[in-house]
């Protein structure tokens, strides 16, 4: 299980790098910068979809499994950006979406030709009722999860985009071309898989409508396709037929998981997955409007949830540990303070708490060097679907004013992660020659990977040492979590324990200077780590961030 000693970092090709002036990120890109990987220490890349897609969902709607996006480049270059990696001592992860696919992909375009092609029962098809859909489902991205195909005079299920129609797992044969195809990838030579949206390949089969909350106009799918009836039958199944021939790494993206059913899913046995992304922390804010508010995360909530990940997970599954990916905004934004005078503070902090918790460490491009959320004014600068839905949504309803939306998009949109990585000062922050796909974040002059390695105090630098502490440390890897200072609204403190060793972390999350005697007798131990050089007795200075290890 080398993926528990692992530190991981997420690619999301379209914005890392261009390197043939369309402004579109592409694997040439990547492998350009796979220096910069190596030098900050992480161990494994785990890239968001290169496969051959329309491009409805950034991606996530793939036409054929088995060959590049054109934008993206080839399959030689492919081929190329993964012999590189490894010969960096990087191991590639690639993500599989296998929820749904393309409604270009060669089996849904002969699902839809008959009710008798052979390929007709590959996707979810279903009759109306009423005259109308099937049941009263709300897609993810807007409307009705289901679709009308006038040809057949049938629906079938989009639990996403209408360009993104379901599979259906009940169907052996879906699962053994899935099966194959990643046999495939796995003959290729790359190290695991992150699994798209897997915890909903198995629905309830008597579709039945659900309950409708707030102001919504659809019922949420939830209850009938998360965690589904044979979900874990289902993954047993691809990890006798696939993941168990290969030393891979798995993670799941694990939509509505509760504690229980991440034991199952990332049991100890080895018999499903490696591990889980819950998103409970990342939910906190979910109020009468669903994600779409400005709100801010209360830290007692925070501690409470990744305490309990930390301490029920303990001794029956491994923890995933992440603050941001392509479906959030950026972690300095949401979790710290990305001012000019407590971004770079809060963003230490913020490494230094998620680090020394017991799991594996995600870290998203552009975290490294503190980059924030792009605040876009208006309407027409986003480019994410599910976002762009919502806007639409709350202005056709009128259930929210438009400046109280775009505010809700600048803190939550899921584009805030997805502008280009600011690599310089140059023009376009040094992600292309031409004109990017989405608009640059503005404050790239000041956040920016070539300054950040000239400064021996950066974040960048800061994410080296803790990666290289988790490799020269078995506690930070072992150790049992306990937590800390429980009550406390503004330090988040924790104490990890391996044979007759204990690492203490605090973590103050406010900008102000906090009491604390957690390190009153810190000179008996050795700091490993902290982002400030002095220290007040008693005292945990704005955002500050220590670590001492006690033998």
């Amino acid at each position: 299980m080398w993926w528990k000693n692992s530190v991981v970092y997420q690619i999301y090709p379209r914005s890392f790098a261009d390197s043939n002036g369309d402004g579109i990120g592409d694997l040439n890109g990547i492998t350009a910068h796979l220096d910069y990987l190596q030098k900050l220490g992480v161990d494994v890349v785990w890239l968001s979809p290169v496969y051959q897609s329309p491009n409805d969902d950034n991606g996530y709607d793939i036409s054929d499994y088995q060959n590049i996006m054109q934008e993206f480049g080839t399959m030689e270059e492919f081929d190329r950006m993964l012999a590189e990696m490894h010969k960096r001592g990087i191991r590639l992860v690639m993500d599989l979406v296998v929820n749904h696919t393309s409604d270009e992909h060669a089996w849904f375009i002969e699902s839809k030709k008959s009710k008798e092609n052979p390929y007709r029962d590959f996707y979810i098809w279903r009759k109306g009722k009423d005259g109308k859909e099937p049941n009263n489902w709300g897609a993810c991205f807007g409307g009705s999860t289901w679709e009308y195909d006038r040809e057949t005079d049938m629906y079938y299920l989009h639990c996403f985009s209408k360009k993104q129609p379901d599979l259906n797992w009940e169907n052996k044969a879906v699962r053994n071309n899935i099966y194959e195809m990643m046999c495939w990838w796995c003959e290729k030579g790359i190290d695991g898989f992150r699994m798209d949206v897997i915890s909903m390949i198995s629905k309830e089969q008597s579709y039945p409508d659900g309950e409708i909350h707030g102001g919504s106009s659809y019922a949420d799918f939830g209850p009938f396709v998360c965690n589904g009836p044979r979900v874990h039958e289902y993954l047993q199944e691809m990890n006798r037929e696939v993941l168990s021939k290969y030393n891979l790494l798995t993670v799941g993206e694990t939509a509505g998981v509760t504690i229980e059913e991440a034991k199952k899913y990332a049991n100890l046995d080895g018999t499903e997955l490696g591990m889980v992304f819950q998103f409970e922390h990342v939910d906190l804010t979910v109020g009468e409007f669903g994600k779409w508010t400005d709100e801010r995360f209360c830290l007692k909530d925070l501690r409470e949830v990744l305490n309990k990940w930390q301490t029920e997970l303990e001794g029956k599954a491994w923890n995933s540990l992440y603050w941001s990916n392509h479906d959030q905004p950026r972690a300095v934004s949401r979790f710290g303070n990305d001012g000019p005078m407590y971004r770079k503070l809060s963003a230490k902090m913020l490494a230094t708490c998620l680090h020394m918790m017991k799991g594996t460490p995600y870290i998203y491009q552009g975290e490294e060097i503190g980059m924030t959320n792009a605040y876009f004014e208006k309407i027409e600068e986003y480019r994410d679907i599910e976002s762009i839905h919502a806007f639409e949504d709350a202005m056709e309803r009128n259930i929210m004013a438009e400046e109280d939306m775009i505010s809700a998009l600048k803190s939550i949109s899921r584009d805030n992660a997805r502008t280009p990585m600011q690599w310089n000062r140059s023009r376009h922050a040094g992600f292309t020659t031409g004109t990017p796909w989405i608009g640059i974040n503005q404050n790239y002059l000041q956040i920016n990977a070539e300054d950040a390695l000239q400064d021996a105090d950066s974040i960048f630098y800061y994410y080296q040492k803790l990666i290289a502490l988790r490799k020269q440390y078995n506690i930070v890897v072992d150790g049992i979590f306990y937590g800390l200072l429980e009550d406390d609204d503004k330090i988040y403190a924790y104490e990890r324990i391996l044979g007759n060793q204990k690492l203490v972390v605090g973590c103050n999350f406010t900008d102000k200077k906090v009491d604390c005697t957690l390190f009153d007798n810190a000179e008996e131990g050795e700091e490993l780590i902290s982002n400030y050089k002095h220290h007040k007795k008693g005292i945990l200075k704005p955002y500050e961030a220590r670590v001492i290890l006690f033998s």
